[in-house]
């Protein structure tokens, strides 16, 4: 950096400093000082100083009530500080945007870039801007009638000033907080405060700030009924806000002086006020006096008996505080929560710890959700590993037994397939909750499905000494489009819900059409059940994921809680919402709509393996040794050569020697995983560049790795369902 370069930025630097020091005494200096300092940062193409002298700028053209030029210079100011990630220049800007939002008619954007000003200047210790900014909150709050919230936040202005040091900021606060304890008829305290923030402004010079002091004063004389000392303080704040060129200081004053005068009967020098107030609201489109004046002249126009005149500004008045209210407040309503959440982390924490505390439960929740993700995909692969093989050995074992060991290799197979209906409900809960799971919709028998899905519970309520029925309105067409095992997946854990809080009585499935247009059904689901009923208050709660109200569960029901969080997500995927309707000691009523499109008889045909794979060759990639020697005696039955890869180098290697027909890849091995196996056998120039690849895996979350999908054909999941795997290898023919 060349020595005149360094001269010019600390030049700059001073120019600035020098303007925003200025600037509550000689607002006109401060500009020229400024405008000079983005000269020079221009020159010198420095970034950062431009967007500083931009941010002043802004401010200054903020306060003199130039919007249009103020909002061009604060956007400018950003998009150099995005560049150069400067969060606090960032927020600086906003804050300048925000002041020209809440002082035109735009409220709740001034309310949401204040927030977002706030947190950033508490991630970094900003006291000095936190206080400003909690002093606009303040302004925004009680505009809105909230003056609680209001109080709240310039007490935290306060506090804020006093760590920074700054009495300018620490007096601006009294003035508002001096107006509402005026309002609550807190006469006393409410001089005492302005007193003390005059004092403060004399001592630091902050002729802007003195005239909103004396402006405050000037309400407490007047709500003292002492007029010609209002009168006076009135004045003087108008004369030195024309002077510093401050629009809503002046604007205010003009207003309550008006006010004043109606309370002293002095209606001619009242009107002369408003409307000079008025010119100056619509010229610089100063919303808040604005239909505070036009409501003044209302009251002013019908003591004098003018209801004519009355009623045209009663109308204005109702009708711009409308556009505010419709446009704004309900705005602000919506964001309200965002706003009241404030209260809570400041009584957490110091509010300088407040951002970083945000930030590492941030990280720590990504860093969270990455473990899940990671544990998830491990765990589905060790348990639903062993349990594969566990299933296809009871299925193979199936095939040669008959009598009383069929019935105990049934019960086998009845345990492990039960045991993966559990881990199914918590893998399908977290493909739910990352939005990875589609609804695949085929030709279905829909009666012959809903019969099957009641007579898989039928057992658990006989077992209870409870019915279980079903009943389908007969317009419901025989077949429609659907994803059976998701219908299965809603239907299941309802009735299985219904049945585990049901000790008598009965639980009742009912599928009834409530319309549609041509193609499409809509069909209506209740799972009626007489059992212990929920309590009001957790009928809001009780879709959500690990919910169990103490009032309705016990051990012996149990349960992981994510069956009606599974339920609700699945009916979202369809597109709709499930719904609840319960008394305790009567029973509760779950129902949902969904539109189904009707379809022909789907085809269906036994599942029949002939010799279309005979001598045909595979590669199965498998480190675990039962599972690879359950699925070659798999393969054998169809005639089949198997060759086993121990892991994925090794598969690398055989993939190089020979060509085979098909390539069965395990994801998680040794050595070299899956994956890389894979790219890399898709990378050789001849050999089996083609030959159909299939995932075999344990772990559901494989198929979603957006990098290495397109290399496999296609992915089946452990434990292996034989038919699938038959029509996937013979589909590649």
């Amino acid at each position: 950096m060349s020595l005149v370069h360094t001269e010019n930025k600390e030049m700059a630097i001073s120019l600035l400093d020098e303007a925003y020091a200025c600037r509550t005494s000689d607002l006109a200096k401060s500009n020229r000082l400024a405008k000079k300092a983005l000269t020079i940062s221009r020159e010198m193409g420095d970034k950062a100083l431009i967007g500083k002298s931009l941010n002043e700028l802004a401010l200054f053209a903020m306060i003199k009530g130039e919007h249009t030029a103020s909002t061009n210079m604060s956007e400018e100011a950003i998009k150099y500080f995005e560049e150069l990630n400067d969060e606090q220049g960032i927020a600086n800007a906003k804050y300048n945007i925000a002041g020209i939002y809440y002082k035109t008619d735009n409220f709740h954007l001034g309310l949401v870039y204040l927030v977002d000003c706030l947190t950033i200047y508490r991630k970094f210790n900003d006291y000095h801007n936190q206080a400003r900014t909690q002093k606009s909150l303040g302004t925004i709050y009680e505009y809105f009638g909230d003056q609680k919230k209001a109080i709240q936040a310039y007490e935290s202005a306060i506090e804020c000033a006093k760590k920074a040091g700054d009495l300018n900021l620490e007096s601006n606060a009294y003035n508002p907080l001096s107006s509402i304890y005026l309002k609550q008829g807190k006469a006393e305290k409410a001089g005492q405060m302005v007193e003390r923030a005059i004092v403060m402004k004399k001592q630091t010079g902050d002729t802007r700030g003195l005239a909103f002091s004396i402006y405050g004063r000037a309400k407490v004389y007047a709500a003292a009924g002492e007029y010609d000392k209002a009168e006076k303080d009135f004045a003087d704040a108008i004369r030195i806000h024309q002077d510093m060129g401050e629009r809503l200081g002046l604007g205010m004053a003009y207003h309550k002086l008006s006010r004043m005068y109606v309370q002293m009967g002095q209606f001619e020098k009242a009107k002369k006020m408003l409307r000079i107030a008025l010119e100056l609201s619509e010229e610089y489109n100063i919303a808040i006096i604005l239909f505070k004046c036009n409501y003044l002249l209302y009251e002013v126009y019908k003591q004098e008996g003018d209801h004519v005149k009355a009623l045209e500004y009663l109308e204005l008045h109702l009708k711009q505080r409308e556009s505010v209210i419709n446009t704004q407040t309900l705005k602000v309503i919506e964001n309200y929560e965002l706003i009241t959440k404030m209260d809570m982390l400041e009584k957490e924490a110091e509010l300088q710890r407040e951002k970083a505390e945000i930030i590492e439960k941030k990280n720590r929740a990504e860093q969270a959700a990455i473990v899940k993700q990671e544990f998830l995909s491990t765990m589905s692969h060790e348990i639903r590993t062993p349990l594969n093989a566990v299933i296809t050995v009871a299925s193979l074992l199936g095939d040669r037994s008959n009598g009383e060991e069929k019935k105990l290799v049934d019960s086998l197979k009845f345990a492990a397939n039960n045991l993966l209906l559990i881990i199914n409900d918590i893998l399908d809960f977290s493909k739910l909750e990352a939005g990875k799971m589609r609804i695949e919709p085929k030709p279905s028998n829909f009666h012959t499905l809903l019969h099957n899905i009641k007579e898989t519970y039928a057992n658990l309520a006989i077992e209870k000494g409870i019915s279980l029925s079903l009943k389908v309105d007969n317009k419901v067409n025989n077949f429609y489009e659907l994803d059976e095992t998701k219908m299965s997946q809603i239907l299941g854990n309802l009735i299985t819900n219904a049945i585990k809080f049901t000790e008598h009585g009965r639980v009742d499935v009912t599928v009834e059409k409530i319309g549609g247009e041509g193609e499409i059904d809509r069909l209506s689901f209740k799972v009626i059940d007489t059992g212990t009923g929920i309590d009001e208050k957790f009928l809001e709660d009780i879709f959500d994921s690990f919910s169990q109200p103490k009032s309705i569960t016990t051990r012996k029901q149990g349960g992981s809680g994510l069956g009606l969080a599974i339920v609700k997500k699945l009916v979202m995927l369809h597109g709709n919402t499930v719904q609840v309707t319960s008394k305790i000691g009567e029973g509760s009523v779950f129902y949902f709509d969904l539109d189904f499109k009707k379809c022909g008889s789907p085809v269906k045909t036994a599942a029949t393996y002939t010799d279309q794979l005979k001598d045909k060759t595979v590669l199965l990639a498998e480190d675990n040794m039962i599972n690879a020697m359950l699925i070659s005696k798999l393969l054998s039955n169809w005639k089949m050569t198997t060759e086993h890869a121990k892991n994925g180098l090794e598969a690398v290697a055989k993939s190089k020697d020979k060509e085979y027909d098909f390539i069965l890849m395990d994801i998680h091995m040794p050595e070299m995983d899956g994956f890389e196996a894979t790219k890399n056998i898709r990378g050789q120039k001849h050999g089996n560049i083609n030959t159909p690849i299939f995932a075999i895996t344990a772990d559901i979350t494989a198929e979603y790795i957006d990098e290495y999908t397109p290399y496999f054909n296609g992915f089946l999941h452990k434990p292996i369902q034989i038919d699938k795997l038959y029509e996937a290898l013979v589909n590649q023919l």
